[in-house]
């Protein structure tokens, strides 16, 4: 399963583990069905370090799970690893305090947040606006001077199924990056 990831700089699609982390990726796409993330921004941006966005209120200590409790608990896994730009995991608040908010990092090789997040999705296209996100002018509080949205979150599945049903009544246009 995949997502779309529409921003004020660029799209973003990222490969989900559902297989892997379950909880955490229906949590993710709940939020994204539910539109819960549209509108929210890169809150902290730390160059060459990770992105932070899911925070409805744009602080960064806000969101909620879509489980009864704000929280939910972690789905670490030992073979998910921060090797690669990309990366999407869980920004928590602690040891099993996964709410809304995630991060996806901006540089290979971030192997000391191994094993302390979960990790559920790697971005499949969009590296350039990782790219446009890293380069971001930033407050010392690592908050962009020029804000970015996530403008809306496309569930890519869904709407694969849609075009499987009515092909007829869709256009799709393919293009392959070498």
């Amino acid at each position: 399963m995949s997502v779309l990831i529409e921003t004020s700089l660029g799209d973003i699609v990222i490969d989900l583990f559902v297989d892997k982390c379950p909880r955490t990726t229906n949590n993710f796409l709940q939020h994204c069905k539910n539109k819960y993330y549209n509108g929210c921004l890169f809150h902290n941006i730390h160059k060459d370090f990770i992105a932070q966005t899911g925070d409805p209120t744009g602080t960064g200590t806000g969101g909620r799970s879509v489980y009864e409790d704000r929280f939910f608990g972690d789905e670490i896994r030992a073979d998910l690893k921060h090797d690669r730009v990309g990366t999407v995991g869980m920004a928590s608040a602690g040891r099993d305090l996964n709410a809304s908010q995630f991060y996806i990092t901006l540089r290979d090789n971030l192997h000391y947040l191994d094993e302390k997040h979960t990790i559920f999705g790697e971005v499949a296209e969009g590296l350039e606006t990782l790219t446009r996100i890293n380069q971001t002018v930033v407050d010392e509080e690592n908050r962009p001077q020029k804000l970015i949205h996530q403008i809306d979150i496309i569930l890519l599945l869904l709407l694969f199924k849609l075009l499987l049903k009515s092909p007829s009544n869709y256009t799709i246009n393919f293009s392959f990056i070498d």
